[in-house]
Order: structure tokens, then C-alpha cells, then sequence
């Protein structure tokens, strides 16, 4: 059964990093499209940050422009989103994507979500 699992998430106070994971199983990464989205209590879904099968092509919201970075190893089936310089306002719950389109994406896609890590800055 494919399952994205999420980890890495916590309580960090402004300025503060975090880097989190997602391991695949039941199936490789190598050949889908990765994406990190998330979404904080009343707010609409966000799309955070993208990356290609082989990593050739990487896509960043504005509001994390400069400040985060995704990675991905295939070898180890796993992305990683990498934040730094974290704001209150990055505070929700992040999610693992996969899916074999770059998007954008609709209702219904991307076509596979882990179950979501917890981030939540604070002073």
C-alpha cells in the first residue's frame, strides 16, 4: 500500500529552523513529482513548494521564497523540506505530496497526501 509518512515537525520560535522528512513506502519516489503543501486552522490549502522526479526543477511560493528549501533522495526514497528564518505566520500543518504532474492542482490532486506533521511557531 502506498504511504507517505511525514516527520520532523515541532515547536520553534521565530527565526528558528525545522527540516522535514517524508518517507515513501509501498513504492519509490523516483518517478513522481514531490510537493510539500499546508494549511493552518480557517485557511484555504497552500501550496508550499514543488520539486521534479530527478530534482531538476524546483517551485517556491512567494511566502517561503528564500526561506525554504525541498530536497529529495531517491536512493532513500525520502523529501525533505529544509525551513529556516520560520514566522508565526508558517505556523499549520504540513503535508507530503506525490503525484506524477507538475500541476497546478485542482480539487482531488495531488493524487497521494501523507497524514500531516504539526509545525507551529511561537515565542
Amino acid at each position: 500500500q502506498l504511504q507517505l509518512v511525514e516527520s520532523g515537525g515541532g515547536l520553534v520560535q521565530p527565526g528558528g529552523s525545522l527540516r522535514l522528512s517524508c518517507a515513501a513506502s509501498g513504492f519509490t519516489l523516483d518517478s513522481y513529482v514531490m510537493c510539500w503543501f499546508r494549511q493552518a486552522p480557517g485557511k484555504e490549502r497552500e501550496e508550499v513548494s514543488c520539486i521534479t522526479s530527478r530534482g531538476g526543477t524546483t517551485y517556491y511560493a512567494d511566502s517561503v521564497k528564500g526561506r525554504f528549501t525541498i530536497s529529495r533522495d531517491n536512493a532513500k526514497n525520502t523529501v525533505y523540506l529544509q525551513m529556516n528564518s520560520l514566522k508565526l505566520e508558517d505556523t499549520a500543518v504540513y503535508y507530503c505530496t506525490a503525484d506524477l504532474r507538475f500541476g497546478p492542482y485542482g480539487p482531488g490532486t495531488p493524487g497521494y497526501w501523507g497524514q500531516g506533521t504539526q509545525v507551529t511557531v511561537s515565542s
